[in-house]
């Protein structure tokens, strides 16, 4: 199995691997993880910072049960623990993983300006920002895979129109034409609207570079003799093509896919980065950077806030390792 040879020849791709895994099972998951609603706003506990978990009150008495203290605002942004009574963390809480009881908050990584819970907002901002890369890139993948693989295959002025288009949109800078594709459309768009016009966005500029790719594979792979042999069985071309050819180029088509996904978590981040992708409430790790790179002292005073972008980094790393890792169990040169 390829994850038994990832684990024996690349351990931080095989790490990275189940890093992915968690991310994905905690945006899936959400709903249950977050103590919170995403939007759920406490404006009396804003830019509270992380909260601090307990075993031991303050007079000395040791308890089994993790417990919490409720936090009481000295100034704005300023916060000491109330001591006087500690609240026990619950599992299972009101539909929660877990809990405390009111007046008491659980926020794991602090709250923001508006006194949401980071944790819970981006575990929710995770479905937006994660699932960007993967629709994006199976569309892309799909189109760069069916009209290389057309192209290639049949070749002639069908293969020199599609080449064209292909080197047309590979001309143009990729980030720059992001934006010129988002300044067409209304910035009035619902949440639900600009994800999939993102995700449209990001697909239709990725899929020329492994077209091309697949293009000059595919005009290897038509004169192998098991295309012949389709040929002259009277398969059709479609089929020869996808049942075939394409698969023969899973090995590259599998590793570009994991070394691109990086990029279309990136674009959604940039998009919204700049105000032009996922807008409030509605999180993605992009706004949530957003605001906080907005204000430097917020940064300098808060900097529980910059947890999205942490959450970005770790999710490009981790594609990054896990692509160099599938390339080297996937390439023929390695086996």
């Amino acid at each position: 199995m390829w994850l038994s040879r990832l684990r024996k020849r690349n351990k931080v791709a095989y790490a990275s691997f189940w890093m992915l895994i968690i991310l994905y099972l905690s945006a899936i998951l959400a709903p249950v993880l977050s103590p919170y609603a995403f939007d759920l706003q406490k404006r009396k506990k804003s830019f509270c910072p992380p909260t601090k978990i307990h075993f031991r009150e303050a007079n000395g008495t040791f308890h089994i049960r993790p417990f919490i203290y409720n936090y009481k605002k000295i100034t704005f942004g300023k916060y000491v623990e109330d001591t006087s009574k500690p609240y026990f963390i619950h599992l299972f809480y009101r539909g929660k993983l877990f809990g405390v009881e009111e007046p008491a908050g659980i926020f794991l990584l602090g709250t923001d300006s508006f006194g949401r819970d980071i944790f819970s907002r981006l575990l929710s901002g995770g479905r937006i920002s994660l699932s960007v890369g993967l629709v994006g890139v199976f569309i892309s993948f799909l189109l760069g895979l069916l009209l290389g693989g057309i192209s290639g295959y049949y070749g002639g002025k069908l293969d020199f129109i599609l080449m064209r288009i292909t080197e047309l949109v590979m001309a143009f800078p990729g980030f720059y034409l992001i934006l010129a594709l988002r300044a067409v459309f209304p910035v009035s768009l619902s949440s639900a609207q600009v994800y999939l016009l993102i995700v449209g966005i990001l697909s239709f500029i990725g899929w020329a570079s492994l077209g091309r790719v697949i293009r000059g594979m595919v005009l290897s792979l038509r004169e192998e003799d098991y295309v012949l042999a389709g040929q002259a069985l009277g398969l059709s071309n479609f089929r020869i093509i996808w049942r075939h050819i394409l698969p023969n180029t899973l090995s590259y088509t599998i590793t570009a896919a994991t070394l691109s996904i990086p990029g279309y978590i990136l674009g959604e981040s940039a998009l919204s980065l700049l105000g032009l992708g996922i807008q409030e409430p509605i999180p993605s790790w992009g706004n949530m950077l957003a605001t906080a790179v907005g204000n430097i002292s917020m940064v300098v005073n808060y900097p529980w806030v910059l947890s999205s972008g942490f959450l970005i980094f770790i999710a490009v790393l981790a594609y990054n390792f896990l692509g160099d890792g599938l390339r080297d169990i996937f390439d023929p040169k390695n086996w």
